[in-house]
């Protein structure tokens, strides 16, 4: 299973976790192809507007609280550039969203 998001936080992590943490840097190709089937977890409806835009797959805004266990994976879209205008549908000049696949492994 992998969910949509734009951020990771060790509150994603079970209690006490202890274990590796890995994350792989992805092309938008493949964030497009890790999309498709893929849950959503973005709280902010603009976010999941944006995401949607980028990866050409549906991204309902859902306040869920994740909790990220072995077996499945995040797609973090991890925004880099100035904060964005509310309502904002396009990425501002010299912004970017790059994207990472992130999955843990318990000891």
């Amino acid at each position: 299973m992998t969910i949509i998001t734009n951020a990771f936080s060790l509150n994603m992590l079970p209690p006490r976790f202890r274990g590796v943490v890995s994350v792989a840097p992805l092309t938008l190709a493949d964030a497009q192809g890790l999309a498709k089937g893929a849950a959503a977890a973005g709280g902010h409806a603009d976010t999941a507007g944006l995401f949607e835009r980028i990866l050409g797959v549906p991204v309902p805004t859902n306040r869920a609280t994740v909790a990220l266990d072995v077996g499945m994976g995040l797609l973090v879209g991890q925004y880099r550039g100035p904060r964005l205008p509310e309502g904002a549908t396009e990425l501002p000049e010299g912004a970017s969203i790059e994207w990472a696949y992130v999955t843990a492994q318990a000891d």
